[in-house]
């Protein structure tokens, strides 16, 4: 009934626990883009698991490679599951009986609980992902960030129902952070620059900050949600930066 499909490039770290909580599903799909580690050892030693290898093609992030492993599912309802996330007992139950309960094809909205320095940052709880969906009519477009497109309403879990969130098993160090919100960030430009105005650039980043410290309670996580909401603003402030810098349209030093 449920197709649980998990992405990969060089995902040795997390997998075996994300695979091993995903085993009573009724099929699992590993779609990898040529992991250079052991990867496809390590997912093809569950006898559950459908190994598939999709070329990168150039592509830094995941969302090109998303309608590629949807068509692949032999199930009429699709989990997507990102290689550092675990899917609860509590969640794959619920998921089952939910889906029972409303057969009709819709997108269902599961909360996450991220991880950051070792804590929980309950300021982005619950961070709501379309992870559930039906595999007919629908469409996962291609760029960053983007969200599967389908037929039928939106459904959402209780956000008091924490025990049903997918846990990010991530919790990233700071330099990791730092080190992957370049790489974003020249991804976002493209995508954000029709819609720049100069303005952002003064206002924007120290609106994140605030919301995030202040409106979403960062300050509630001690010391690591000070930190998480300052590296929002510098996110905030790169893409419009870089934006900016692209639209004056010479980016050489000259001595």
């Amino acid at each position: 009934m449920i197709t649980a499909i998990v992405h990969t490039y060089n995902a040795e770290k997390h997998l075996r626990n994300v695979l091993e909580a995903l085993k009573d599903f009724n099929e699992v799909l590993v779609i990898d883009n040529e992991s250079t580690d052991s990867t496809r050892s390590i997912a093809e030693s569950f006898s559950f698991v459908r190994f598939i290898t999709k070329p990168r093609n150039g592509f830094r992030y995941v969302e090109p490679h998303r309608q590629f492993g949807i068509e692949q599912a032999s199930n009429p309802w699709i989990l997507e599951v990102d290689a550092d996330e675990i899917v609860p007992p509590a969640l794959r139950n619920y998921l089952y009986e939910h889906i029972r309960q409303h057969p009709e094809p819709h997108g269902l909205l599961i909360p996450i609980k991220n991880y950051f320095m070792g804590r929980w940052m309950r300021c982005y709880y619950p961070d709501y992902i379309l992870r559930l969906f039906p595999k007919e009519g629908t469409v996962w477009p291609p760029t960053v960030h983007s969200r599967p497109q389908h037929r039928g309403p939106l459904m959402k879990i209780p956000r008091r129902r924490s025990d049903l969130a997918f846990i990010h098993l991530a919790n990233e160090t700071v330099g990791q952070t730092l080190a992957k919100m370049n790489t974003y960030t020249d991804i976002e430009v493209e995508r954000r620059a029709p819609r720049y105005r100069r303005w952002q650039l003064f206002l924007s980043p120290p609106f994140r900050f605030f919301k995030t410290y202040v409106l979403k309670g960062g300050w509630r996580e001690g010391m690591p949600g000070f930190i998480h909401a300052v590296h929002d603003a510098i996110y905030r402030f790169a893409i419009m930066a870089k934006i900016e810098e692209k639209r004056r349209g010479n980016t050489d030093i000259f001595y």
